[in-house]
């Protein structure tokens, strides 16, 4: 029997006599879902429905050099506010206890875009000119940072990192907090009512995105929101930052119940 590619998920089933076309592997990867302006309108069953595959429990039971999963920890098993066993790098940002109660994230808060023919982006005068990063799904630097980037202390005016200096605040963030930078999780990927919930239990739901489970060396710059009692004037360190997060993530605070 010869090979005629591969059928698209969610249409391989549909009756012969449907009228359904079954695009092949290659005219799928070209689907105007994959590109700008339909990628940001895309639903996540639009994506699932060829990506699926990416929300099926498929963590290894042991590793291939015989460590059982279930008697090790993973890095972000480590803070106390992760529960269950190890999990799936989509899983654990869709579908996880965590990810429903804190976050509100779709398959296009992260994907962007693509370019199947070199994923390299403003390679000829029809490809996608921005969105994504040289060879990545994800523009990782204005993504996965915001939330696994280093807490920048010394900003902050802590004398170490948190780890160390958290004792002096009584481990409470919302002990400075509860007056400083009050306009803050504002944006349609997290579910803010929830997170504000959360940190008044444990500083661990702070810390887990501002430094706990960081992957990078650097920091994320936050945009500088107004908040009730800022101070006049500028510091340094914020010259040059946003003040409004990216109109994309932007919501209507009263709108937003902080539910998935």
């Amino acid at each position: 029997m010869a090979f005629h590619g591969w059928a698209v998920a969610g249409t391989a089933n549909a009756p012969e006599d449907s009228g359904a076309t079954l695009p092949d592997y290659q005219r799928a990867r070209y689907s105007e879902l994959h590109f700008k302006p339909a990628i940001d309108k895309a639903s996540d069953e639009q994506c699932l429905a060829c990506h699926a595959e990416v929300l099926k429990p498929s963590v290894r039971e042991q590793s291939p050099a015989g460590v059982k999963a279930a008697d090790t920890r993973a890095w972000y098993q480590q803070l106390a506010t992760y529960e269950g066993s190890q999990e799936t790098f989509h899983r654990r940002h869709l579908v996880t206890p965590l990810a429903k109660q804190l976050m509100n994230m779709r398959c296009n808060t992260c994907h962007q875009g693509n370019e199947p023919r070199d994923e390299a982006p403003g390679t000829s005068a029809t490809s996608q000119i921005g969105g994504y990063t040289l060879r990545k799904h994800v523009d990782t630097e204005a993504i996965c940072l915001k939330c696994h980037g280093q807490m920048n202390w010394p900003v902050m005016g802590l004398p170490e990192p948190w780890p160390k200096s958290k004792t002096l605040f009584q481990g409470n963030c919302l002990l400075c907090h509860q007056g400083i930078r009050t306009h803050r999780h504002q944006v349609s990927y997290l579910n803010s009512a929830a997170i504000e919930q959360a940190g008044t239990q444990s500083a661990d739901a702070c810390y887990g995105c501002h430094g706990g489970r960081a992957w990078y060396r650097i920091n994320y710059p936050y945009p500088r929101h107004v908040w009730t009692g800022m101070a006049e004037g500028t510091p340094d360190w914020a010259k040059g930052r946003m003040t409004e997060s990216e109109s994309r993530f932007i919501i209507d605070a009263t709108d937003h119940a902080g539910k998935k």
